[in-house]
């Protein structure tokens, strides 16, 4: 197998839950300073995520966010991780997706998902309506757009979306015409998993998307994802490979054990464990507390902050850390990209360091503990 096919990327991922009372602006900042230190760091993309409604994930528009990021960065690549479907008309997705891509000089990935936050969802008014169906009603008028010529003749699926400029498209004047992407057949298109088991992620790969396995899932779960996204690519006669499939954890790695386990986990300031109490407490409204079980028998109450910490943090100075994510992927199988979950920076110095570390002395262990067929501490 040759290095490419066996080396691990690095993306980084942003919707950070930022605490009551820091100012809008100084969390935008923050963010944005993430991403440029992430371009610094030869990450490979940057995923930001979207929210309404959302006081603590605070970023409303993902693709107006990255527009800030083009003249600041040089290499990462720029991802809405996620647009959300179900918020916007299609054309209008498709539209600016491509104006984007061609601003940033073709590294704009489109991250899709159809809108999971009822808050959201009952501002605009589609509270009862589905949003699953949205979705794929208009990521089906997003990639017809891309492809075909005006004036087009799109209707969606479920008669939902109808898209035309017949009546006044004019070739000659320049008018009724969408502009079609810098990439080309299209910019990569990635879909983040949030369940179990998804039926979702098999469909992704039938339409050749790319799956982004969320960082609240345990590893049991985040496993089962693969064999779903092999299914739908041989569904339409074609080949599943690893290097399309991202799996995103959260991270925190320092120099010393005792403040990694501190910042990581244990401390009560620790923004690891404030994201998890707030994520807890969503999955819990939301019904969806399964997330974070071993089993689906176990009780509500079996499932506890600190467990979900121990489960799903991964902290500790690099050589700890490269070995928990040899040992992720001895759970979950191949992947092509561990994605780094961004959190707030309750001290940004430590912030910063983890980033440093991650890219300059975790993934490369990690990656030469792979080329050289081994997959754990002693082997890196």
């Amino acid at each position: 197998m040759a290095d490419e096919e066996i080396a691990v990327r690095l993306g980084y991922f942003a919707m950070p839950m930022h605490p009551q009372g820091r100012t809008w602006a100084d969390t935008l900042r923050e963010d944005r300073e993430a991403v440029i230190l992430a371009d610094r760091l030869a990450f490979h993309d940057a995923f930001i995520g979207e929210h309404l409604t959302d006081r603590h994930e605070n970023i409303t528009n993902s693709l107006l966010f990255l527009a800030t990021l083009i003249p600041e960065t040089t290499q990462i690549r720029l991802a809405t991780g996620t647009t959300n479907l179900s918020h916007m008309h299609p054309a209008l997705v498709a539209v600016n997706s491509a104006m984007f891509d061609h601003l940033s000089g073709g590294r704009f990935i489109l991250g899709i998902s159809p809108g999971a936050l009822p808050s959201d969802a009952e501002l605009i008014g589609i509270l009862g309506q589905d949003r699953n169906e949205i979705f794929a009603e208009a990521i089906d008028v997003i990639t017809r757009l891309w492809e075909l010529d005006p004036p087009y003749d799109i209707t969606s699926p479920g008669g939902r979306f109808t898209v035309t400029t017949a009546s006044t498209y004019d070739g000659d004047v320049g008018v009724g015409i969408v502009g079609k992407p810098l990439q080309q057949p299209r910019p990569e298109i990635v879909g983040t998993v949030v369940a179990p088991f998804s039926k979702g992620v098999t469909a992704m790969g039938a339409r050749d998307f790319h799956p982004l396995s969320a960082n609240f899932l345990l590893p049991q779960w985040v496993a089962t994802h693969w064999p779903n996204y092999v299914e739908g690519r041989e569904s339409v006669g074609g080949t599943a490979s690893p290097a399309d499939w991202r799996v995103a954890r959260t991270v925190f790695v320092a120099d010393d054990a005792s403040v990694a386990e501190a910042y990581g986990r244990a401390d009560e300031n620790s923004p690891y464990r404030y994201y998890y109490t707030k994520m807890l407490g969503k999955m819990r409204a939301l019904g969806r507390l399964g997330l974070f079980k071993t089993s689906r028998e176990q009780p509500d109450e079996e499932v506890t902050l600190d467990g979900v910490l121990d489960d799903l943090v991964i902290t500790g100075t690099p050589d700890s850390v490269a070995e928990q994510i040899l040992a992720l992927r001895e759970q979950t199988g191949d992947f092509g990209e561990l994605v780094y979950a961004g959190l707030d920076w309750v001290d940004p110095e430590l912030a910063r360091r983890s980033m440093e570390l991650m890219a300059t002395k975790v993934m490369p262990q990690v990656n030469d503990a792979l080329k050289s067929g081994g997959s754990g501490a002693e082997d890196a």
